[in-house]
């Protein structure tokens, strides 16, 4: 593609087109705890989100885990649509409702210069802090399993959206019971399905978790004026941040026009494939580019990388939030579960036969220096899968985290294993069932790791 596209223009009815620039998104196991470098002071407070029924917007599409497509044409915007409902125990919180970040219309304040806050560790030693960066988010890197029982209830939501497409992006393909996205077919083994959007909104719930409530880790300032969110699946994350900065505009782009019709007037949805050649014009450079959980989604990452730096105002920066597809123990108890061993060495070898890694997190941090990013810093969390951690905050975690882990064991097998190694749809379904219930054993103590990499663009880059 050549030359710059023309400005994205408003549609009565809700339209998608494939627009310049780029991203895909993928999904990735979670884990809780964190180990960081250097870096600056992250400022970011979560933003709610309102219900359709009362006017507002949000529900997030879902990317299939977060890549995004490109391609050569004119760009036009999606509008918005809701969000999915959730139930109680470890239901995300309804609409309009926040975890344990600020309240509707409020807004945290991070830690000033040279001031750091503590997750709470109930009778666990606190991790020891090497870095420069004085963001709110604290590595985790060791997690107490506690001897009391758990209780809690499996996440379950419904989502629609409704949205009149260009046939070519709504040529959507069904296997297994599933729904695949046709635009650009093969470039992500995911569904697009409701299904699978409620599994990634529940992801982005664990990801405000994690960070206190906030939306990035990146030491922003002054606050953008304008967003990519590469990869944005449902939208929830460039629609919550769009409602958090109302003088921001904020692009999303995706694979799956999965996105709601309902959306803030700052927020804009594109088809659009972050692996191809961006083509935005030098005047329309972003200050802060956020990529999360596009695992196995991206066959290039330094290519990904330099496309962020060159498309990133002198000054900018750029966000990567990826979990680390790879279940681990830290007293052993991993080796338990020999369904899930079995399970993620098999989607890792799909990985490599599909040139798509899903285990780039640690790989992240070089990547950006190597790119030309300053002031880079990197966090890993061990997020657990379960709630058997000591402290209260890494229980409710690991909560969501198993329903997050369960809800993906599926997608996952028919997409990498199914799909790329050739198993058949009777052999995959027995290996979900098996890998399900290691996932909910109480005597495994498995957790996978988070990795939050943030860099600056020099201010005197070109």
């Amino acid at each position: 593609m050549s030359g710059p596209l023309p400005h994205p223009q408003p549609v009565t009815a809700p339209t998608y087109s494939q627009p310049p620039s780029s991203a895909d998104p993928v999904r990735g196991m979670a884990a809780a705890s964190s180990t960081e470098t250097q870096t600056q002071t992250p400022q970011t407070p979560k933003q709610e989100r309102t219900p359709q029924q009362e006017g507002t917007q949000q529900q997030e599409g879902t990317q299939q885990q977060e890549g995004t497509p490109q391609q050569e044409g004119t760009r036009q915007p999606l509008q918005h649509g809701e969000t999915t409902q959730h139930d109680e125990t470890p239901q995300p919180p309804q609409h309009g409702e926040t975890p344990h970040p600020p309240q509707h219309g409020e807004t945290t304040h991070p830690p000033q210069h040279g001031e750091t806050t503590h997750p709470p560790q109930h009778g666990a030693t606190p991790p020891h802090i090497t870095t420069h960066d004085h963001g709110d988010l604290q590595p985790v890197t060791h997690l107490e399993p506690d001897s009391g029982s758990d209780t809690d209830s499996a996440f379950d939501a419904n989502s629609s959206t409704s949205t009149s497409l260009a046939s070519s992006i709504l040529s959507y393909e069904y296997s297994n019971g599933r729904r695949y996205h046709g635009y650009r077919s093969g470039a992500y083994v995911l569904p697009n399905d409701e299904q699978e959007q409620d599994r990634l909104d529940l992801l982005h719930h664990i990801f405000t978790l994690i960070l206190g409530g906030k939306l990035y880790d990146a030491p922003v300032d002054p606050p953008p004026r304008r967003v990519l969110d590469i990869g944005t699946g449902t939208g929830i994350w460039a629609i919550d941040f769009a409602d958090e900065h109302p003088g921001c505009d904020v692009l999303g782009t995706d694979l799956s026009p999965i996105q709601p019709t309902w959306v803030p007037p700052n927020a804009k949805f594109y088809i659009d494939d972050a692996e191809s050649e961006w083509v935005y014009p030098p005047h329309e450079r972003f200050d802060f580019i956020h990529v999360r959980t596009l695992s196995g989604a991206i066959a290039d990452w330094d290519r990904l990388t330099h496309q962020c730096y060159t498309h990133l105002h002198p000054g900018g920066w750029l966000e990567f939030q990826e979990p680390v597809a790879l279940c681990e123990s830290d007293d052993g108890t991993i080796q338990l579960a020999d369904a899930m061993l079995k399970w993620q060495d098999l989607c890792n070898d799909a990985a490599q036969v599909f040139a798509k890694e899903i285990r780039v997190g640690h790989t992240l941090k070089q990547r950006m220096l190597d790119a030309g990013f300053v002031d880079v810093a990197e966090k890993v969390v061990k997020v657990p899968i379960g709630p058997w951690p000591k402290d209260p905050r890494m229980k409710e975690i690991g909560r969501y985290q198993r329903e997050h882990m369960a809800m993906g064991i599926e997608p996952y097998t028919f997409g990498f294993i199914g799909k790329i190694l050739g198993w058949s749809e009777q052999e995959c379904r027995v290996l979900i069932a098996q890998v399900t219930n290691d996932v909910r054993r109480k005597d495994v103590h498995m957790y996978i790791k988070f990795y939050f990499v943030h860099g600056r663009k020099p201010t005197n880059a070109v």
